[in-house]
């Protein structure tokens, strides 16, 4: 993965994944620190005590700056029915993109086609923002389907997606099926399996990156 270029140019992501599970703030807190950017989560759904910010915070360093969520739902399920069990409907006018200097690093929940009211997508939010995507992939059974419908969805909608991220270990037959379906000027970014989810291995995981 080259890289290098990026990281003297403001560079404002969305990481979204092909699902729910698949390391998407590990690997949001990964490129935090490459990229040397705060973190912004728009929608929490659940985890108050430990957030997805909170997180990053934990995994990275304490100059970084997470801005708070628009949203922060107790119930860890859908945004669209977490925001109904507490009686608010959520609003995509109310999403406002952080003002910093620095990069920045914008979280979805779960998935691209994960419901944030009755009628708007995450996938609306992104375009809304009009921030390029950096799609979060881990190997399972399926994961193929799941990574060729959301890089469709991508392509419908006009977003980029300007990384790829391949989280873990993933077999050769399947890694070579997804790489062939993305655009050219896709940048493939290999995330190593982490065993343990903590500071030092984001840290390592991070000097990875930029030996390559």
């Amino acid at each position: 993965m080259d890289v290098n270029k990026q990281k003297s140019i403001s560079e404002i992501l969305f990481v979204t994944g092909i699902g729910t599970e698949v390391g998407k703030t590990v690997c949001s807190a990964i490129l935090t620190k490459y990229f040397n950017a705060d973190y912004w989560k728009p929608v929490q759904s659940g985890d108050l005590e430990f957030s997805d910010s909170m997180k990053i915070i934990s995994w990275t360093n304490e100059n970084t700056i997470c801005y708070p969520e628009t949203y922060r739902l107790k119930l860890a399920a859908s945004p669209h029915q977490s925001a109904k069990e507490e009686g608010i409907e959520i609003d995509l006018n109310k999403f406002k993109i952080p003002q910093t200097q620095k990069n920045l690093i914008i979280e979805g929940a779960g998935g691209l086609m994960v419901p944030l009211n009755d009628n708007e997508l995450m996938i609306d939010l992104i375009e809304k923002l009009n921030v390029p995507v950096a799609l979060v992939v881990k190997n399972y059974l399926g994961c193929i389907n799941h990574t060729l419908l959301s890089i469709m969805v991508l392509n419908q909608r006009k977003i980029k997606l300007k990384y790829l991220i391949l989280n873990g270990n993933f077999p050769q037959d399947t890694e070579r099926i997804i790489v062939k379906n993305i655009h050219p000027k896709t940048t493939i970014i290999r995330i190593p399996y982490l065993k343990e989810i903590i500071k030092q291995q984001i840290e390592t995981a991070t000097k990875e990156l930029e030996k390559i």
